[in-house]
């Protein structure tokens, strides 16, 4: 790789830093060609980008990119690869689903909007995130929920009443 190679790398992953709260780090070292492709086949499907880079070209992104990358720092050893998502949680899930046949990727960190995740034992808790939009779902499920009840007792009351007044209709004729 030439040194312009490498200033272009840095310039793409920094911006990629910028762009992107949300990345994992991990080690796909000794997979087969084949396992590594059908699992960015699967990144693909769930609209995660994979990149694998040299340990030194992710470090100098880091402390070029806007934000506080410092606990990352140690986990840039070995082979590496990242995983960008708009979606916090997506890529944990692929992670996992994957492993499920497979040993690696392993989880080396994991960035979501500056909270810093080390280590494959958080995998489980990542996996577990709700994303903004299933937030959103059980907020308003949750509004809704009490406005519902509100309606049902109205309309049960009106009719229960609507009967009493029938009743003592019926009784003054």
């Amino acid at each position: 790789m030439t040194k312009e190679q490498k200033l272009q790398e840095v310039a793409e992953l920094t911006e990629k830093f910028n762009n992107c709260k949300n990345f994992y780090i991990t080690d796909a070292s000794t997979l087969t060609v084949e396992t590594i492709n059908k699992f960015r086949e699967e990144c693909f499907k769930n609209d995660i980008e994979y990149r694998v880079a040299k340990n030194t070209l992710i470090k100098k992104a880091l402390e070029q990119a806007e934000g506080d990358y410092e606990g990352v720092y140690e986990v840039l050893k070995g082979h590496s690869s990242i995983m960008f998502a708009e979606v916090a949680n997506v890529p944990a899930r692929a992670l996992k689903d994957f492993r499920e046949k497979n040993d690696k990727p392993v989880l080396k960190a994991a960035y979501i909007d500056s909270d810093v995740f080390i280590g494959d034992g958080e995998l489980e808790a990542l996996s577990k995130l709700k994303s903004k939009e299933e937030l959103v779902g059980e907020i308003i499920g949750l509004l809704q929920s009490p406005a519902k009840n509100v309606i049902s007792a109205l309309q049960s009351s009106g009719q229960t009443l609507s009967g009493l007044l029938k009743t003592l209709s019926e009784r003054e004729g």
